[in-house]
């Protein structure tokens, strides 16, 4: 019986996500959410991305470094089903599993060399900024697009997603505009895309409150009021 396998990080994440609240629950679900990979020594080769400009996407298999200290649990309650029924962990996709680790297809955008490494640009991302990288495959349709695959619970709608009505206020707006001028980041179209997601817990969907959500380095403060997701507040937090 194996009891220790060893497992080296090929690499780091830098991400728009700098908290694990609001983070997407699936890569893919939040289009403009980016990140970096960078690679790290001794992976840093230029012979080891050889031929990965090819793919449109790739597989990341990562560590969920923040939940470590949680433990794993048998069974979770899927946000799917409102947080209300449990299933077994190895029916879902939650981080708290027996070795904390996860996969994510995303598109890749970018492979370039800089600072003596190469970094990976990538988007649709669902990674905590910091995320240990573990492994990277390409993403090859023939074989992982399966067509008579079926979701379980998992069934999802993205028409319901684009019907939800999301209002900047004017101060909202002005930072997102000054923002994107002096960072070349499209902050608004991300905070929106994120927003249309809810990501709210759903033990608080019902609860009238203001949320938070740390993008970049950016603190953004909303409420929903009458099925409207309305953006108060943007600020910079260093």
């Amino acid at each position: 019986m194996i009891k220790n396998i060893p497992i080296t990080p090929i690499g780091v994440i830098h991400s728009c996500f700098s908290e694990k609240f609001g983070i997407p629950r699936q890569s893919g679900m939040v289009k403009s959410a980016t990140a970096f990979l960078e690679l790290l020594p001794p992976f840093n080769r230029k012979e080891m991305v050889r031929g990965l400009d090819g793919f449109s996407h790739i597989w990341v298999h990562f560590f969920f470094h923040q939940v470590v200290e949680e433990g794993w649990r048998p069974t979770v309650r899927p946000p799917w089903l409102g947080g209300k029924k449990r299933v077994g962990i190895f029916a879902t996709r939650s981080p708290h599993r027996p070795n904390h680790i996860g996969m994510s297809a995303v598109k890749l955008v970018d492979i370039r060399r800089e600072k003596k490494t190469y970094l990976i640009e990538v988007t649709g991302v669902d990674f905590l900024d910091q995320t240990p990288v573990l492994d990277i495959k390409p993403y090859v349709p023939y074989c992982d697009s399966v067509e008579t695959a079926t979701s379980g619970y998992t069934v999802y709608n993205s028409s319901d997603r684009l019907e939800i009505e999301v209002i900047f206020s004017k101060e909202a707006s002005l930072f997102c505009a000054a923002y994107e001028r002096d960072t070349g980041r499209e902050i608004c179209l991300l905070i929106e895309e994120m927003i249309r997601q809810d990501p709210r817990p759903a033990s608080q969907k019902g609860i009238k409150k203001q949320f938070g959500m740390l993008l970049w380095d950016v603190n953004i403060r909303w409420q929903v009021i009458d099925s409207q997701f309305q953006v108060l507040e943007c600020r910079r937090v260093r």
